[in-house]
């Protein structure tokens, strides 16, 4: 599923206050109550955490505050005290100020700083294809319901095509700020889908300035990108070995047939679980011929039980398994990249990628037309 994610944010406001170094954030809150607070937070460099940095009480419906200078831009979040959700705004040395709704939290303005100008564009382009892809679902599933096939249609054609409006914005934002972080969070954001190749989002990656490239977030997305591109279709899929249930080691290469399915799963995951019975009638029909499976699963700690125990329910025991029941930590899972489950990789008999995440019928035609084009062979 593609997903947009940015989600939960306030408005941050930096300035140098005339010679003194820093920065200033200032604006008005609608309908506040004096002494209400507004916190200030922003992101960690490992992009892992929001740190709190400071806070500052409303008066009269106004507040402002002086904050220390920054090093580099950082992806900074403005909260209020009593109210669900945040503005999210970019510190880079430059006064910002803030319009803020409590009862509309994500509708609040900002303004200062170019990157907050990007950032705005951004966040009104995300928010205006949410909105219509929301609705175009509502009427899908009321179409489903009806049984037309005309409305199915046209409205599947439609998401398609908001799909693609959407990539054309986020890629012209990127192309046409390569001086902003705001093209970083961009790039992270195209990263979460599986809408981009590996090779667009390295030649978007690459048009970023040297010194964005610097940037935490930056060498953050490089390593994603570094790792998606191992397991691009192509490219040799990342030797691994882990336990079985039984207990022993077994790698990648021993399980390797002419066509071999690599599938990340877990007994947790309904859609892997919904998903098993295709691949059990793939396998079925075309193991004689050298398709060979090996399924990785994200089981928690200390929860082999259930792995065994799906694996007995969905009838998979007639192919290799293997996990360090490490949940989303698990060493394979991270060498190949595995943010979401099920997630699969179609391997040729030299263990090359030749295609990804496919389900249902998809899976067995291909995995069909590779057994016959190496019989033609």
């Amino acid at each position: 599923m593609r997903k947009f994610l940015l989600g939960g944010f306030v408005i941050f406001m930096a300035a140098c206050a005339g010679d003194n170094e820093g920065y200033r954030i200032s604006g008005t809150v609608q309908n506040a109550q004096d002494g209400q607070k507004l916190i200030v937070s922003e992101l960690n460099d490992s992009n892992t955490q929001v740190v709190h940095i400071d806070t500052v009480e409303i008066k009269e419906e106004k507040f402002e505050l002086d904050l220390p200078e920054k090093d580099q831009p950082t992806i900074s979040f403005l909260s209020l005290e009593g109210t669900r959700g945040n503005v999210v705004y970019i510190a880079n040395n430059s006064p910002v100020e803030f319009t803020v709704y409590p009862d509309s939290i994500y509708s609040s303005e900002i303004t200062g700083g170019k990157d907050n100008e990007v950032l705005s564009e951004y966040l009104a382009s995300v928010k205006d294809v949410s909105q219509k892809m929301g609705k175009n679902r509502n009427d899908l599933r009321e179409a489903m319901m009806k049984k037309d096939s005309a409305s199915l249609q046209n409205l599947q054609a439609f998401q398609e095509q908001l799909f693609e409006e959407d990539k054309k914005t986020k890629s012209s934002l990127v192309e046409s700020n390569p001086n902003s972080i705001v093209s970083v969070m961009i790039l992270q954001d195209m990263l979460n889908t599986s809408a981009y190749s590996s090779a667009e989002l390295k030649a978007f990656y690459e048009q970023l300035s040297p010194e964005v490239k610097e940037l935490p977030l930056a060498k953050i997305v490089k390593t994603r990108l570094d790792k998606m591109s191992k397991t691009a279709v192509g490219s040799k899929a990342p030797e691994f070995s882990a336990p079985t249930p039984e207990g022993n080691e077994l790698a990648l290469s021993e399980a390797l047939g002419k066509v071999t399915l690599v599938d990340f799963w877990a007994s947790w995951c309904k859609p892997c679980r919904v998903e098993n019975p295709n691949i059990v009638e793939v396998y079925k029909k075309y193991h004689d011929q050298g398709f060979n499976i090996i399924q990785v699963s994200l089981d928690r700690p200390g929860q082999k039980d259930k792995w065994i125990q799906a694996i007995e329910d969905d009838n998979l025991g007639e192919w290799n398994h293997v996990s360090n029941l490490m949940f989303w930590q698990d060493p394979v899972a991270v060498d190949y990249g595995i943010r979401a489950i099920p997630a699969a990789f179609l391997l040729d008999e030299k263990g090359n990628i030749i295609a990804k995440n496919l389900r249902g019928e998809a899976l067995g035609a291909k995995v069909e037309e590779v057994l016959n084009g190496s019989s033609a062979n």
